[in-house]
């Protein structure tokens, strides 16, 4: 039998997600703070949650939410100052745990990771036992617990790592996985975006079972190059590769009003959101960038783009701020409402390949 007549390899992904990753590690080092609510963030006014343990999500508070909001839900909520040195070691101790079971290894931030254990699987027996083991290492030499998603691609690895958070362990079979994402909104899509889910619902498109109903024409016409990977998805499948020493390009966030924007006094305020969570997403991700893009859609649907570049690495969310402003201020008054703003940080280094003060005051808690 020639090569290109044997069934493709059914590969074995392996998603690790580490549970509530920063404040468990304050917690694991703190015993004071075990079992009660805790925001790892600036507290001030400006401030923003880097993370927050499963004890302050029971409140609503998440990361990248302004602290005067956590506080405001959670009134007992204890700040503590981000340790980046600290979670960059335990990292690093996790990809340890990594590299004894595969070499393709895809870090997504320092706390969640992607595992192509194909290769390896018949020496430890199955994906699943590799994940469990994987798992019992992280507890046994860290002392934090990890979640695991375990299927044939990535996509479905992902959805199955948060299915039985915390720390557990769920796996999504060939069998199983179109079936899977059928009652899923897409909003939980991984790879669908706020502003994407709302243009998917204003089409009629609610689920996956909605997604799956679409042909692959109309997805590529309302959604450019991203229709041939959502008509994928739809139907479970994902032919993405692991891709070790992938470096990620931007970190951007948008938001799509109810009601188009006219004036300049309403920027500031409905983008503070955007901003927590790009400055959230650098932080935890431990990347630097210097260029900051803004986006503007007009209620025409026409879209302009505008960027600046600067010589070092953004230093704080202020100074990200104050960039992005700068660039959409010329274009208030609008002839035309705005329906989207967006925000995206580019031109990323990892942050421990960066030396400059810079990068220490990037790191630097907001508060």
């Amino acid at each position: 039998m020639s090569s290109s007549d044997r069934p493709p390899v059914l590969r074995r992904i392996i998603h690790i997600d580490m549970d509530a990753f920063y404040a468990s590690v304050e917690q694991r080092d703190d015993p004071n703070l075990r079992g009660l609510p805790v925001a790892v963030g600036g507290s001030r006014e400006r401030g923003v949650v880097a993370a927050a343990s499963y004890e302050a999500r029971k409140f609503g508070v998440h990361s990248a939410m302004a602290s005067v909001t956590a506080k405001r839900k959670c009134p007992g909520l204890i700040f503590v100052p981000p340790h980046f040195d600290v979670y960059k070691a335990v990292s690093q101790q996790i990809h340890g745990i990594f590299v004894r079971y595969t070499h393709l290894i895809q870090p997504l931030s320092l706390d969640e990771a992607y595992l192509d254990v194909t290769a390896t699987v018949p020496e430890h027996g199955s994906a699943t036992a590799i994940a469990e083991q994987i798992r019992a290492a992280i507890r046994a030499e860290t002392a934090l617990t990890a979640s695991a998603g375990v299927s044939y691609n990535k996509f479905l690895a992902k959805l199955a790592s948060d299915y039985r958070k915390p720390d557990g362990l769920f796996v999504i079979t060939p069998r199983m996985g179109p079936g899977f994402v059928e009652d899923l909104p897409v909003g939980k899509f991984h790879g669908v975006g706020p502003a994407t889910a709302a243009r998917m619902q204003a089409l009629g498109i609610h689920t996956g079972r909605d997604l799956r109903a679409q042909s692959r024409e109309f997805l590529a016409t309302h959604f450019g190059k991203a229709g041939a990977y959502y008509y994928g998805v739809a139907r479970g499948e994902d032919d993405r590769a692991v891709e070790p020493n992938r470096i990620r390009k931007s970190v951007g966030a948008e938001t799509t009003f109810e009601r188009d924007l006219l004036h300049w006094e309403e920027v500031v305020p409905v983008l503070q959101p955007v901003f927590a969570k790009v400055w959230a997403a650098c932080d935890r991700g431990a990347y630097a960038g210097r260029t900051v893009t803004v986006k503007l859609k007009y209620a025409n649907f026409r879209q302009i783009t505008r960027s600046q570049s600067c010589f070092k690495p953004i230093a704080s969310q202020s100074q990200l701020e104050e960039i992005a402003l700068g660039l959409l201020r010329p274009h208030f008054p609008p002839q035309l409402g705005v329906r989207l703003l967006g925000v995206t940080i580019s031109n990323l280094t990892a942050a421990e390949q960066e030396s400059s003060p810079q990068l220490a005051l990037m790191l630097r808690p907001d508060g």
